[in-house]
């Protein structure tokens, strides 16, 4: 309890899954976080839940003027911001030969550039208090191609990058960036009938032999987001059970 007393946090696709993890545990870290998502349902729900230290925004992270809306809520309600979770995303499993252009900029549009408007957006906020913690959710698939995830990986590995140059153009602002690169984690992402057989798949191989929780993955971001990494940016954390391990 406290590690993030004092800290406001953005976090975005926060209605449900890892995000709405993260939330309650910002939340129960001492921090006042602003959520956003598309899932209106879920959100109100969450904010109700925890009360008057998170609030939900119907966000479309896509979206430059949603972002100006976001940081500006958080900065009116709570103050200037200390910590980002790009967090959003969606995933898209077709062959190459099927996928079509405006599925492949969908993808592109949520899981990347996301991630370069939140940056860009937060800045101003983060360098009034000379501090902040941005944190990346990227994927396994950020390190290795998958099968029929053309434009699912290709976004992943393209946050790496982002975080690497972030965190090296903003360290000279006290401003830490890295990015964590879950597996197969427990959420309604991958509970859809025509992934079961793939996540089986990947249980088998998994050095751990089970799927991720969603706690297991907000004890690293919480770790990621406090003062006890302040001497960590530019690092990428993997959260696989060891499937990448293997070769």
């Amino acid at each position: 309890m406290g590690r993030l007393d004092g800290k406001v946090a953005i976090i975005t696709g926060g209605s449900a899954g890892m995000g709405a993890s993260n939330v309650r545990m910002f939340v129960k870290e001492g921090a006042k976080v602003v959520f956003t998502d598309l899932n209106i349902e879920d959100g109100k729900k969450l904010e109700e839940e925890l009360g008057g230290n998170a609030i939900f925004i119907e966000q479309d992270v896509s979206k430059s003027a949603d972002w100006d809306k976001v940081v500006e809520k958080a900065e009116a309600e709570f103050g200037p911001v200390d910590i980002l979770v790009n967090n959003a995303g969606i995933a898209l499993t077709l062959p190459l030969e099927e996928m079509t252009e405006e599925q492949y900029q969908k993808v592109i549009d949520v899981n990347q550039l996301s991630i370069f408007l939140g940056m860009k957006k937060v800045l101003p906020s983060m360098k009034k208090t000379k501090a902040g913690s941005i944190i990346n959710i990227s994927s396994i698939a950020g390190m290795a191609g998958m099968y029929g995830g053309m434009a699912y990986s290709a976004s992943k590995f393209a946050v790496r990058g982002m975080t690497r140059s972030a965190a090296a153009e903003l360290g000279k602002y006290n401003i830490r960036v890295n990015s964590v690169h879950p597996g197969a984690i427990q959420t309604a992402m991958i509970e859809q009938p025509d992934s079961r057989a793939a996540i089986e798949a990947i249980k088998e191989k998994t050095p751990l032999g089970k799927i991720g929780s969603v706690e297991d993955s907000s004890y690293l971001i919480v770790y990621l987001a406090s003062d006890e990494s302040s001497f960590t940016t530019g690092s990428e954390f993997v959260f696989d059970g060891g499937v990448t391990a293997i070769i």
